[in-house]
């Protein structure tokens, strides 16, 4: 028992002075910490998978402290973000949850994380950075107009111009708030697809995720996108209200999820097949200009038991 108690001390130890002189060199190091970043969590999520809840908490908080303490005010946004993401990593494999549950869990705690932190940075410095953000998107593209008038552009483009820019301004304000929910998602999955594999060299027992080709979304999903779309077909919502935000975000992240799970039936129709995995690689970069059909591959997916004939098919052609 005092072993037990000395080694996980140790290990605390040793992974906070890993975790600090990462945090130092992503705060004091501006380009090698574009790499650092990816690593950050990685430390939390080790020890936080060796032991449980209670004692990961204490060594989460001891390694905000010594963020604090190495990088001050400008550590804290980023300790803010990695230690509760790692903390999320390293206890659900603890307790033995699948890998669905680990990747929905990180990426909620990363959402909240940047909300938290979006929303202080409003309350205690008056900074809206999406606004900020916004704001210089537009004056950089009515710089574009003023370009075009400089150039001899005549009015009709000049005009078609500004309508399309602001046609797409309107567009990226509208849907933010899904576009940041998707960011968020694969942010989480590149840095579990970078820790992941090194935190099970370090002999720590990692989950699987099943084949993607084997990917089904729930049917709830097709009808959750059909009745958004017949009320946005049949309703017409002003521009700007909380009703036209809602309806028009989650049909991004509806035909988002619809697209994958089109990808997800193209890797099934190649596995039946027997074919190379780099026809998967190069049918996946052409699904992105084909959206719309693969949405619409997507649905039919979903809402028909296309992979069972599929099979059958190939069933058939065997014997």
């Amino acid at each position: 028992m005092q072993n037990q108690r000395t080694r996980q001390i140790t290990n605390g130890a040793l992974m906070a002075a890993v975790f600090t002189v990462l945090m130092a060199i992503t705060v004091y190091v501006p380009i090698i910490s574009l790499a650092t970043l990816f690593f950050l969590a990685l430390p939390v999520a080790w020890y936080s998978a060796k032991y449980p809840w209670k004692p990961s908490a204490l060594f989460s908080l001891a390694t905000f402290l010594l963020s604090l303490i190495i990088g001050g005010v400008f550590a804290v946004p980023v300790a803010l973000l990695y230690i509760p993401f790692g903390l999320m990593i390293g206890l659900s494999i603890h307790y033995g949850k699948s890998k669905l549950f680990l990747f929905m869990g990180s990426s909620i705690v990363w959402l909240i994380s940047v909300m938290v932190q979006y929303v202080a940075m409003i309350w205690l410095f008056g900074i809206n950075v999406i606004e900020e953000y916004l704001t210089a998107s537009k004056a950089t593209l009515r710089n574009g107009s003023n370009w075009m008038e400089r150039l001899g552009g005549t009015e009709e483009q000049i005009e078609q111009y500004n309508e399309s820019v602001g046609n797409m301004l309107t567009t990226f304000e509208t849907t933010l708030p899904a576009l940041i929910i998707l960011s968020v998602f694969v942010i989480v999955w590149f840095h579990l697809l970078i820790n992941l594999p090194i935190l099970k060299r370090l002999g720590t027992a990692i989950p699987k995720f099943p084949p993607f080709a084997d990917m089904k979304l729930p049917k709830s999903v097709l009808w959750y996108y059909l009745i958004v779309l017949l009320i946005s077909l049949l309703s017409e919502f002003e521009p700007g209200t909380i009703a036209f935000l809602a309806f028009a975000n989650a049909m991004v992240l509806l035909q988002m999820l619809l697209f994958l799970q089109g990808i997800a039936f193209y890797h099934f129709y190649i596995q039946q097949e027997g074919w190379q995995n780099w026809v998967k690689v190069i049918v996946t970069v052409f699904a992105f200009p084909l959206q719309a059909f693969t949405i619409i591959v997507g649905i039919v997916d979903l809402g028909f038991d296309i992979r069972g004939w599929v099979k059958k098919a190939h069933d058939f052609k065997g014997k």
